[in-house]
């Protein structure tokens, strides 16, 4: 699904304005006033609506590289152009920063500025009495927002960053601004500050708080090699409706549930709530949401035909209420029982669902017993490459050892849809522990799925994502600059044992993850080993010579 038509975004620009303080970058925020509107009373950067009248001020520019700028913006020149200077506009406007050339006394620009609000004089005008040229070029590209689809307001926004013109001090309105403060990016989003922020100003802030001055924050946005847009969404949760944005992990799902923007669907993962995916596919979540859970073991509810009969992929954790949860979801009798592999989170509910149900179990077992299931007992071992028929759906088998030896994902090949298990989480990569986890029969299992015609991922946990192929490409990917590592330290630092090499080796992951951190590095040497790339003696790992 796509997002659906709502009233066209209106163009807008808004520049973020930094300086260099005592204890590092500063960025100013202005409050607006009560309007009674979703913004009333929010934290903002100095901007607004791009102005027809905005095109008259091209006559005023220094030197400035449009071409590109508009390159940079996917827009055509002129209307690129129009963005930099209604940024350098509404700047003005509303704090009383102009970036222009040459410096004109604050008493003489104050007279101009509720004027050039109200609409009654321009910014050309203001070029042309004063003698201004407009200083472009102060002002780097950083950023494309667009109202989520289903706001009764949408704006297009392109946002700028900018060095705070120098000599000149800021001075909010007073009309639509009612306060001002400078402030670095880290405490104006402390709880303790008490800012109402929306998300894009959030989203800007949480990115410029990387940076401990503005030349850092200014060569970054500089050398960004593209800008793309970045479409909210609306979701609902515990801190009720809000803007979802594309870096978030509801965001995808979001767009498949509600493309109109009604804010029914939720950002959060309730465990034991039901969530129709789609027609044939139902989702519950167990109450085992952990560190290495996430927010809990997803169970799937798929069928729904003319016979009304489900069949449930992933059962879950021995536990009574999750069971009873998944028969109080499911729409009509539970007729089948899948497993994607048998690890403690994802099969033990097999045995309570089956006696409640009556409906038989189907999965593998496990070539290694540690860490498994050791109670699961299907009544079929299911191959790679069969076919189910369920009613209204059918589901291909696809054997992906890795995670587990006896792995399975399943595809429904009427959406697409490949549900994951552990092959793929979100938001964290898996653990890979050997002797029944295998890191190249992982890497092998991922590459194979790259084939598939497969729209969406249904994972053992988290949500909904999309697009399946670049999911499975950047675990690949970070699987193999893993690799990488551990191959340098072995070069480095070798002989060494895995619990050696493991503080360098995840130097990116905190400390207190190292102990299953331990079992991937593990199996990234017996991979290692088994490439002839490295050896193992007593316990010591080193580098193979050539």
């Amino acid at each position: 699904m796509t997002d659906a038509a709502g009233p066209p975004p209106r163009a807008a620009a808004t520049v973020v304005v930094l300086r260099d303080g005592a204890q590092g970058l500063e960025t100013l925020l202005l409050r607006r006033a009560e309007r009674g509107d979703h913004n009333s009373g929010a934290w903002v950067f100095p901007g607004g609506l791009v102005d027809a009248a905005d095109r008259h001020a091209r006559a005023h520019l220094g030197a400035f590289d449009a071409a590109t700028a508009a390159q940079r913006m996917r827009l055509d020149d002129g209307a690129a152009l129009d963005h930099w200077i209604a940024a350098v506009r509404e700047c003005f406007e509303e704090c009383g920063l102009l970036f222009a050339t040459p410096a004109v006394p604050a008493e003489r620009l104050r007279a101009w500025r509720a004027p050039l609000a109200l609409g009654q004089r321009h910014l050309a005008e203001l070029c042309a009495a004063e003698g201004l040229t407009l200083v472009l070029d102060e002002l780097a590209y950083l950023s494309h927002w667009i109202t989520p689809v289903g706001r009764p307001k949408r704006f297009d926004t392109r946002f700028f960053v900018a060095r705070a013109p120098a000599s000149q001090e800021a001075a909010h309105d007073a009309d639509e601004l009612v306060e001002q403060r400078w402030l670095r990016p880290a405490d104006a989003l402390e709880a303790a500050a008490g800012l109402k922020l929306m998300t894009p100003t959030r989203k800007t802030l949480e990115l410029l708080q990387r940076f401990e001055h503005v030349d850092a924050a200014l060569a970054w946005t500089r050398a960004q090699p593209e800008v793309p847009p970045i479409l909210g969404r609306i979701g609902s949760g515990s801190r009720g409706e809000r803007p979802v944005a594309p870096d978030e992990p509801a965001w995808v799902e979001i767009g498949r549930l509600d493309p109109a923007g009604r804010g029914d669907a939720s950002y959060e993962i309730r465990p034991g709530v039901p969530v129709r995916l789609s027609a044939r596919v139902i989702r519950v979540t167990a109450g085992n949401g952990s560190v290495m859970t996430g927010p809990g073991t997803n169970s799937y509810l798929v069928g729904g035909g003319p016979d009304n009969t489900w069949t449930v992929i992933d059962p879950g954790p021995a536990d009574p209420v999750h069971v009873e949860a998944l028969l109080a979801a499911a729409p009509g009798r539970i007729d089948s029982i899948l497993v994607t592999h048998t690890h403690r989170d994802h099969s033990p509910a097999a045995a309570l669902l089956r006696a409640r149900t009556g409906a038989p179990v189907a999965g593998r077992i496990a070539d290694h017993a540690a860490w498994q299931d050791e109670g699961f007992a299907p009544d079929r071992v299911l191959r790679g490459g069969e076919t189910l028929a369920l009613d209204g759906a059918t589901l291909e088998v696809i054997h992906t050892p890795g995670h587990a030896s006896n792995h399975l994902c399943f595809l429904l090949r009427e959406e697409k849809t490949l549900f994951t298990g552990d092959h793929v989480m979100q938001l964290s990569t898996v653990v890979i522990n050997p002797p029944d986890g295998d890191m190249a029969a992982y890497l092998a299992s991922l590459r194979a799925l790259l084939a598939l015609d497969v729209d969406w991922l249904a994972p053992g946990h988290g949500f909904l994502m999309a697009p399946p192929q670049a999911a499975f490409e950047r675990i690949i990917a970070h699987r193999l600059k893993r690799e990488a590592k551990v191959l340098a330290a072995l070069q480095a630092h070798g002989p060494a044992t895995a619990e050696a090499l493991l503080p360098g080796v995840y130097d990116d992951v905190p400390e207190r993850m190292h102990p299953v951190a331990l079992r991937s590095l593990t199996a990234h040497l017996h991979k290692l080993r088994d490439d002839a790339r490295a050896d193992e003696c007593d316990g010591r790992w080193a580098a193979r010579p050539g």
